[in-house]
């Protein structure tokens, strides 16, 4: 990696500590700490979500004109006074402005990373820049989550406080990180359109892109849509799963990620992008037939116990398998300069998936035991039905790109790959 690469990683890794850090005792920090009730604290909740869904149409506009740089830093000087301001908050007004301006700030940093790793690698690295990335993204939610359980004390407002203040520092030398960055080039688009839904019209025409899209949106609401909604409510509900269980799938969960990305990492880059995705899909089939054992089977409660751990492991195996291939594919897909607009429509559908999931998830998983565990089944299907439909429509090299490196060192050329052919 070079100087620039390591900067980058570095603003991933801290970005998602930072979320790690606060957003698990937003809950207890509102409706307890503050005094301001469980309404309140679920409207918090909301809100990230919702400052999400609006400012992200504009960020991936914004990526393009400006560049991802800017764009990060102003994320992060928003994410900075939104923490900070949260933390002093004490009245309904005051944490819910003050959450949705951190919302808007986190929401704005992924695509702006996203963007700027697009920039630092080629075809034949992006694979790997970005499975550094979701490795480095998940390492930074657990430590960030481990060391803000040691510091909150729901009896003392000041800790929380504390928490705000270091999570609002820590963005802002993140400003100082990333102002240090230089880019290889400038990302814009020579014409850009001046009507505000031009660039859009040109994505929505894009038909690999369109269904990478619907493909991402039943990924996310089929798995981390279920996460701490659906599939902990059915785990509890159905399969009797103890909190200390529940706690230890989700490490379980975190656990392969970490011990299963790089090796996956060989296996994904030699084989066809959709033919991944498409694998993917029956491993998570395979994990809800996991789960429906664990919920609606007969045996022990420790072999459920065990079922219901293995669901989420097997989770992270197909989370591994994806981090190098969807997020780079979206990339690929985008003429060049349209990396940040690509970026951010992909986010917004993730941020829709992971609104609506646990709203449909949660209740079917705590009553609907059964029809949830069928339902998500085949939603998992599904996902390897659209990633085979999605292969007709990729180039042979947008599936598999080192056929551009082996084509190319078979012609004794340069082994850099073209980047960003439009579907």
């Amino acid at each position: 990696m070079g100087a620039a690469m390591r900067r980058i990683h570095v603003g991933n890794a801290l970005s998602a500590f930072g979320l790690g850090f606060t957003v698990p005792f937003l809950y207890v920090y509102v409706a307890q700490v503050r005094g301001l009730g469980s309404m309140t604290a679920g409207v918090v909740l909301a809100v990230f979500a919702v400052a999400a869904l609006v400012v992200l149409p504009f960020a991936g506009r914004a990526i393009v004109r400006r560049g991802p740089l800017p764009v990060l830093l102003v994320a992060l000087v928003t994410a900075s006074v939104g923490a900070l301001s949260l933390g002093l908050a004490n009245s309904a007004t005051t944490v819910v402005l003050s959450a949705a301006a951190l919302g808007a700030g986190q929401a704005v940093m992924q695509p702006a990373l996203a963007t700027m790793i697009v920039d630092c690698s080629s075809a034949e690295t992006r694979s790997r820049a970005f499975a550094t990335q979701f490795f480095l993204q998940n390492l930074g939610l657990g430590v960030g989550g481990l060391i803000g359980g040691h510091i909150v004390d729901t009896s003392r407002a000041g800790s929380f406080t504390l928490l705000f203040s270091i999570e609002a520092a820590m963005f802002l030398l993140l400003v100082v990180i990333m102002s240090t960055v230089r880019l290889p080039h400038a990302p814009k688009v020579e014409g850009a359109p001046r009507a505000e839904g031009g660039s859009w019209k040109q994505l929505l025409g894009n038909r690999a892109m369109v269904r990478l899209s619907v493909l991402g949106f039943v990924l996310f609401f089929a798995c981390y849509g279920q996460f701490e909604s659906g599939l902990s409510a059915y785990g509890v509900e159905a399969a009797g799963i103890s909190t200390s269980a529940l706690g230890t799938a989700m490490a379980a969960n975190t656990a392969m990620i970490v011990v299963a990305q790089f090796a996956v990492l060989r296996f994904v880059e030699r084989r066809k992008r959709s033919r991944v995705i498409a694998a993917v899909g029956v491993i998570w089939a395979v994990a809800w037939l996991a789960a429906g054992y664990a919920g609606l089977g007969h045996g022990s409660q420790t072999m459920a116990t065990a079922a219901f751990v293995s669901t989420y492991a097997l989770f992270g195996l197909g989370e591994a398998m994806l981090s190098p291939t969807v997020a780079p594919l979206v990339a690929d897909l985008a003429p060049a300069g349209m990396a940040g607009q690509y970026n951010s429509a992909f986010a917004l559908v993730k941020q829709l998936a992971l609104a609506i999931g646990p709203a449909v998830g949660g209740p079917m998983g705590a009553s609907l035991h059964g029809p949830y565990v069928v339902t998500f089944l085949l939603f998992s299907l599904g996902i390897t039905y659209l990633a085979i439909r999605l292969g007709r429509q990729l180039t042979p090299v947008q599936d598999q790109p080192s056929l551009a490196r082996s084509r190319v060192v078979a012609q004794g050329g340069p082994t850099a790959a073209p980047v960003g052919a439009e579907a």
